[in-house]
Formats: structure tokens, sequence, C-alpha cells
């Protein structure tokens, strides 16, 4: 895809032109990433003695990945993990196309892996930006590196 930049004189000139063949799932991506109307989700903070439990709004670029254990989903930011009522295919149908299912119970963001590592055994290992490790597995491993170009 060719992009052209053209610079303006004032902040109320500013406007992007998309032209596409069709309205794919990356378009629209680009389409709310330059209106900074992020698709968010409904999750909930996990009940401690720190947080209220409340209900919010979530942008799913803060999501680092989401995971699904003993039929309840739980969605991973940077820092806190929250609750979704979603079932994990739910989310994967609402995430946008930066998401990438790499096993039975786990949806990870591929723009907040920092590194992959191949294993002896055909399953690879993501870093993510934050520090944790991912299990990609073996049967999930060819689309992933379709999916990240390697």
């Amino acid at each position: 895809m060719k992009v052209i930049l053209e610079k303006v004189s004032s902040p109320e000139d500013e406007r992007a032109l998309i032209k596409a063949a069709e309205v794919t799932e990356e378009i629209r991506s680009a389409m709310d990433l330059l209106e900074n109307n992020c698709r968010s989700i409904l999750v909930s903070e996990l009940s401690d003695e720190r947080s209220s439990g409340e209900t919010i709004m979530l942008g799913t670029d803060k999501i680092y990945y989401t995971e699904s254990i003993d039929k309840k989903t739980f969605v991973y930011t940077k820092e806190k993990c929250y609750g979704s009522k979603l079932r994990l295919y739910e989310l994967e149908d609402t995430l946008s196309s930066n998401f990438f299912r790499c096993s039975k119970s786990l949806i990870v963001n591929i723009r907040k892996i920092r590194s992959v590592k191949s294993e002896l055994n055909g399953r690879m290992i993501a870093e993510l930006l934050n520090g944790e490790q991912l299990v990609i597995s073996r049967s999930y491993v060819k689309d992933l590196k379709r999916k990240l170009g390697v």
C-alpha cells in the first residue's frame, strides 16, 4: 500500500483519505487509529483490597493478551488483569486483526510481542513488551509466522 504524507499549515486542515478496493479488517483498524477511536470492550476489575471491582470500557490497544481458565475469561494489560463475561471465541470476533489465537485458551496482541523463539518440540515462545512469556502451540506457529512475516 502506498502512503502519501502532505504537510499542512494548521491542525484544522489535517485530514486522512483512505482509498481502498474493499474495506478490510486492516482498513477498519487504520480508521480506528486515525480517528483516535480505538475499539473497546467491557471488562470488570478483579476484586481485591485495592480495587473496587467496577466495570470499565477498556481500549483494545491496551490489551496484551486474553486467556480462558476454567470457563472464565481474563484480559491482561501491561500491569493489570481484568475479567470479561465474553467467551474467548466472542472476544476473537470482537478484537481487531492485531490479535492472534496462539492456543486453545489464549489470544495475543501481536503488536505487544517483543520477540519470538522456536523450541525443539515445534512450539514457540513469545516474549511480550512487559516481559511475560507465552507459549505458541505447534498448530498455530505457521499462522503466526505468516502474520509476522517471518
